[in-house]
């Protein structure tokens, strides 16, 4: 599959839960996708509430045909800064998570290294007010490799999966 497949194929995945844009994505990304939750739990009726939680995720999509060290660091170093950029801690906030999906037909071996060593966490007012963990993904759409930090595993299982059903390398 070609880059363009590639970034399309996960963009529909998303469509299902999430609120995907190409229009209007922040640069230098090629899409975002948004995900809000509200819980409520309450005792009999909606006046006695018990506790409320908000918890939210943003997702940035950047395509391109080759990626080096320097396009990674900048692509995490902005997809972390717009990420937190829209965090607002308040007491019933839980999570805001941040998750960078790059797609690339070759990615340079420091950039792998660089993806794998990645990480970012923030917790607002000793977690009292939540925290923010962050996700990255790589996909090198010519050898069908997938890179990522710790936190980004589960999504790459989940990319796998995609790639599969849509009759893309895995």
């Amino acid at each position: 599959m070609t880059v363009d497949e590639t970034l399309q194929a996960l963009l529909r995945s998303y469509k299902r839960y999430y609120n995907v844009t190409t229009e209007n994505a922040v640069e230098p990304f090629a899409a975002e996708a948004v995900f809000h939750t509200h819980d409520e739990q309450y005792f009999l009726v909606k006046s006695a509430t018990l506790s409320e939680a908000d918890a939210h995720e943003y997702i940035f999509f950047a395509a391109s045909q080759n990626v080096g060290y320097a396009d990674v660091q900048k692509l995490d170093e902005r997809a972390w800064t717009e990420g937190l950029s829209r965090v607002v801690p308040h007491a019933n906030h839980r999570s805001t998570d941040i998750v960078l999906v790059i797609v690339a037909e070759h990615i340079a071996e420091e950039a792998a290294e660089y993806i794998k060593k990645s990480r970012h966490y923030k917790s607002y007012r000793y977690t009292f007010q939540g925290w923010s963990h962050y996700s990255l993904v790589a996909i090198e759409t010519s050898t069908g490799n997938f890179f990522c930090n710790r936190r980004g595993k589960s999504l790459k299982k989940l990319f796998r999966n995609i790639m599969r059903q849509t009759g893309g390398a895995a």
